[in-house]
């Protein structure tokens, strides 16, 4: 039996569609979050349900493709378009997160805090849109180039930890509102993790070289 190329096409084009809904989730929680805007914020957790079932399809396609005996390459596109599927379900994951934690934050006073967020979200959005164009084009110098700049987002993430410590040991009153905005940049911080993996399956995919866990990559 021939490979189905017309369902790898369908297969790769759904995993695009997702792409996009992953990428737009994160801004749009992010904008609820910092609008104090909770239409968006539900908006944004009912877009993680659309998310879920493109995995759950994508999944379906690639099981019934890959009982096919698909050739080398074949084989690779189907594997890490699996893997990248399940990253970007955990991207929505995490947006979601962020958009109930913003509609919990939106009930309290604003806190004034030395925090930003919209650099943090630009920077991870930033890696997750090169992660995916690298998949998509086959440029792994790019996808290469996403991977260290996890490590900005990192430091990002372990600076506002430690600003909303000060918060909390400043005042109890903080706590509560605190609690809620290390989610949130936790959260930011593993949207980044996951974009670093999709670089990592963008280069394992064209290359045939799996550079998890490398030093330099």
């Amino acid at each position: 039996m021939a490979f189905d190329q017309q369902t790898l096409a369908q297969f790769k084009e759904k995993l695009l569609i997702m792409a996009s809904h992953a990428e737009g989730v994160v801004t749009r929680a992010v904008r609820a979050h910092l609008g104090r805007d909770e239409p968006l914020a539900r908006q944004t957790i009912e877009t993680d349900q659309v998310i879920d079932q493109f995995e759950i399809e994508i999944d379906r396609i690639a099981l019934g493709l890959l009982a096919q005996a698909p050739g080398e390459f074949e084989l690779r596109q189907v594997t890490c378009g699996m893997k990248i599927a399940r990253e970007l379900e955990r991207v929505g994951d995490e947006a979601a997160t962020i958009a109930r934690r913003a509609v919990e934050l939106m009930a309290l006073p604003t806190l004034s805090t030395p925090l930003d967020i919209a650099a943090m979200t630009s920077l991870a959005n930033a890696m997750l849109k090169d992660a995916l164009d690298a998949y998509v084009s086959g440029n792994t110098v790019l996808a290469r180039g996403v991977i260290p700049r996890d490590a900005q987002v990192d430091d990002m993430n372990r600076a506002q930890q430690d600003a909303l410590t000060e918060l909390m040991e400043a005042s109890p009153e903080n706590i509560r509102r605190c609690r809620h905005l290390t989610v949130i940049s936790k959260c930011l911080e593993r949207i980044a993790d996951h974009a670093k993996n999709v670089a990592e399956d963008a280069v394992l995919l064209h290359e045939a070289k799996d550079i998890r866990h490398a030093a330099a990559g």
